[in-house]
């Protein structure tokens, strides 16, 4: 796969996760495009491969931070904050121990 179909595949791939991520949030959904378009438009006339591969590691590790790591609140009254998870975040949470035991 060409460099430019690869920038193209990550482009799409962030906008797929902003969509899982915001999802029913018009604000962050907006906020979030207009970054993502903000940031390739910037970059549009990078020529040497390996800025453009360096730029590329970011994007990826932006997607994964968002993917992985970025849970949507939604206020419910004044002062609560209800947390809104998205599935595929918690299947792989540990179980939290009360009672730790000791190492012998």
């Amino acid at each position: 796969m060409g460099q430019t179909a690869k920038v193209l595949q990550l482009f799409r791939t962030l906008h797929r996760t902003r969509q899982q991520v915001f999802k029913n949030d018009k604000q962050a959904l907006e906020a979030a495009r207009v970054k993502i378009n903000e940031e390739f438009k910037k970059h549009k006339s990078e020529a040497s491969p390996e800025k453009i591969e360096e730029m590329m590691k970011i994007g990826s590790d932006v997607e994964l931070l968002l993917r992985t790591c970025v849970i949507q609140g939604v206020h419910t009254d004044h002062n609560t904050l209800k947390l809104v998870p998205r599935k595929d975040l918690l299947t792989e949470n540990v179980p939290f121990c009360d009672a730790p035991t000791q190492k012998q």
